[in-house]
């Protein structure tokens, strides 16, 4: 152009640069078009008036909602309004994109918009493509920009090598996605194969295990530290003539290389090949470069963690014993499940040790803490318990030594400031008679499940935390396994996760308990996977999700008389035997929950509250009334509707109760009063030693009143 010519007019340099011109009013609520934007809008080429509701049918409906952010953006900001929209047809099928840039202005008065702007078609990268890229843009930088925050956040979440590369293979980078990807790592002097995608089983065989001498491009930027790029089959075979037989089968068109480098050191080399030839623009490396930084930090993040996980699981898994041989008429089962965060490994246990007088000693327990020390403590303790146990010693006598034993090793020492305590729960049973002597030291009571799916927890006496008090006494409860029957013991960890209480916890447990209806591992299984794992799997709690506890089940279970699945067997006689010592006039309270838990399913529950009252008034007359303990036995035999309840509780005392009238305002003298009222038969037989006072209750006289 000479000097002094006119400029051409601004019509003629838009139709020259395939810009379209465009105007918005939310007043009149009109667009006008010129000739070039009606056109990139899918209208004839010619000047055009719309409506808003025509125009936007005319985008895609989300780039329709971001506009009105956007043009809201810029007025705050005093900026140009720059968005890119997508073009759609007919049928709704995106015809072209087009990117937008506006000046909008806004009235305060009358609460609307004005724009002027632009319209120019975005040429999008397509498979096949020539190599030659448009200009990187604002927008693409934009999205660049976006897409490595969701992938670094991505990467960063990854917990194993498995997650980061299903990740990377998640991966659509912004205007160019890789076709395939391989990531490769180094043991010695070649290279490995850690994974990849967009490939058949078998294609990386030629790949893994090549030396690093190798005329090939991983090997080279292992070697060197520097990224390769490909942008063409050419630049490759010219490049890497040797190796290029083994990459053309693949039909791929360009090839990035780029080093893993993690505190200076190259651990590996990724690969993203494309389908299409790429030019590999200084964006374009940046945005590789960056993905492979980040790939390369969760990849070394990822080993570390296997690595740790794979340490503290062979740890744990040696602290824990095997179940050993069979026990003649009796199975048992066992589960460990750490669930805390960081390392996983805890204080949680479980053993089963064979007793010098043919019977067998199960143990469960839980050293305070979730970490290594607490495994250490524990692997010491269960080691202690299996010596003292060993030598033939009773329930109580065992806890006592070890909790000497554990005072010892923490509270002995004083230069000790990580003081450690912990529960444990003993029992010694004898497979022949079904006899369990039990010892607690601060642990949760067991539990019996019925053959008939009656879930009774077992009160027993019980002493401090093992290593608190040198000095602690264990006392023993002997309870009967009958024939057909389950014995549950657990940590903590199985009744309190997802947020529940001792109480609660125990309610979720019962009904596991009461529902199951296969094997003793079935069992085992399906009380671990109803309280672990997501919210969704189980029922939560009032409390707070704690998921620091590991989980210990322990399962024995005797078969029942008859050859047969022990849990399936269903005697029609349901019992259960609790004493009450004049020195624990609160186990009355814990009789009355037993007898309740015992007939669960009664048909009438004024029925059971009578009963429930009874056994109150009997024990009480016997605390009372006598310098002797009490013996509660409760049995349920018969048919659901047709059942019978009796309830005996038996004392050493030669004084036999009498019926008195008491008086209106007496505190005492009305047991055998009610007894006879409520009782559907009742009798006070005298003993050897002793009395027997019981009474019966049926529960077909319920239903007929």
């Amino acid at each position: 152009m000479r000097t002094g010519e006119p400029l051409p007019a601004v019509g003629e340099v838009l139709a020259a640069l395939a810009t379209g011109l465009w105007h918005w009013d939310t007043a009149t609520g009109l667009v006008t078009l010129d000739t070039e934007a009606a056109r990139l809008l899918g209208l004839p080429a010619e000047d055009a008036v719309l409506t808003e509701a025509q125009t936007r049918a005319r985008l895609h409906p989300v780039d329709w909602n971001e506009i009105t952010g956007v043009i809201q953006l810029a007025v705050a900001e005093d900026t140009l309004a720059e968005v890119r929209v997508r073009i759609m047809d007919d049928q709704g099928q995106v015809v072209r994109i087009v990117r937008s840039r506006s000046k909008p202005s806004f009235d305060p008065v009358k609460k609307v918009y004005e724009l002027i702007g632009t319209l120019q078609e975005v040429t999008e990268p397509r498979p096949g493509t020539p190599a030659g890229r448009t200009t990187v843009t604002g927008d693409w930088r934009r999205s660049r920009e976006a897409f490595l925050l969701d992938a670094g956040r991505a990467l960063a979440e990854a917990r194993s090598t498995t997650e980061v590369l299903r990740v990377a293979a998640g991966l659509s980078m912004p205007g160019f996605s890789p076709d395939g990807l391989a990531v490769f790592g180094v043991e010695g002097d070649r290279l490995t194969i850690i994974g990849h995608h967009g490939h058949q089983p078998g294609d990386e065989s030629p790949f893994s295990h090549m030396a690093l001498a190798t005329d090939y491009p991983a090997a080279e930027v292992v070697r060197t530290g520097r990224a390769v790029y490909l942008s063409s089959p050419d630049d490759y075979r010219s490049r890497y003539p040797v190796t290029w037989p083994l990459a053309r089968r693949f039909g791929r068109q360009s090839w990035a290389f780029l080093p893993l480098t993690v505190a200076g050191r190259t651990m590996g080399a990724w690969m993203a090949a494309f389908a299409y030839p790429v030019a590999f623009t200084p964006d374009e490396r940046s945005v590789l470069t960056t993905v492979a930084r980040m790939l390369a930090q969760a990849l070394s993040r990822a080993g570390v963690a296997e690595s740790e996980r794979e340490l503290t699981d062979g740890l744990q898994r040696s602290m824990l014993p095997t179940l050993g041989p069979q026990i003649p008429g009796m199975s048992v089962a066992a589960r460990y499940v750490p669930t805390g965060g960081g390392l996983q490994v805890g204080g949680d246990w479980y053993d089963m040790i064979p007793l010098p007088n043919g019977r067998f000693a199960l143990v469960i327990g839980d050293v305070q803490g979730h970490d290594v020390r607490a495994a250490g403590l524990m692997g010491q303790l269960r080691i202690a318990l299996r010596a003292y146990a060993s030598e033939g010693h009773r329930p109580d006598a065992v806890l006592s030594r070890a909790s000497r034993f554990l005072h010892g090793m923490t509270y002995g020492d004083t230069e000790a400031t990580d003081l450690r305590f912990a529960t444990c729960l003993y029992v010694e049973a004898d497979p022949t008679t079904g006899i369990l002597d039990v010892a607690r030291a601060g642990h949760p009571d067991p539990a019996i499940r019925m053959a008939d799916g009656t879930v009774l927890t077992r009160p027993t006496a019980g002493g401090l935390p093992l290593g608190i008090d040198p000095d602690a006494d264990y006392p023993t409860t002997r309870i009967t396994l009958e024939p057909g029957e389950t014995l549950l013991l657990c940590t903590d960890g199985l009744i309190e996760t997802g947020g529940h209480d001792m109480e609660t916890g125990w309610k979720r447990i019962r009904t596991i308990l009461e529902d199951h209806k296969g094997d003793l591992e079935a069992l085992a299984d399906a009380l671990v996977q109803a309280v672990h794992g997501p919210s969704s799997h189980h029922t939560t709690g009032p409390l707070a999700d704690r998921r620091e506890d590991d989980i210990a089940v322990l399962l024995l279970s005797r078969q029942g008389e008859s050859a047969g699945d022990p849990v399936v067997v269903r005697p029609r006689v349901r019992r259960t035997m609790l004493s009450v010592a004049q020195a624990e006039p609160e186990r009355v309270a814990v009789a009355r929950q037993q007898l309740r838990e015992l007939l669960h399913d009664w048909a009438s529950a004024d029925q059971v509250d009578s009963a429930v009252l009874l056994l109150s008034e009997t024990l009480t007359n016997v605390l009372v009334h006598t310098d002797a303990d009490a013996l509660l036995l409760a049995e349920v035999r018969g048919d659901p509707g047709e059942r019978r309840m009796r309830i005996e509780v038996t004392d050493t005392s030669d004084d036999l109760p009498h019926k008195r009238r008491p008086g209106e305002l007496a505190s005492s003298g009305r047991g055998l009063v009610l007894i006879e009222l409520l009782a559907d038969v009742w009798g006070v037989d005298p003993r050897g030693e002793g009395k027997s006072i019981w009474f019966e209750l049926c529960e077909s006289s319920a239903s007929s009143e």
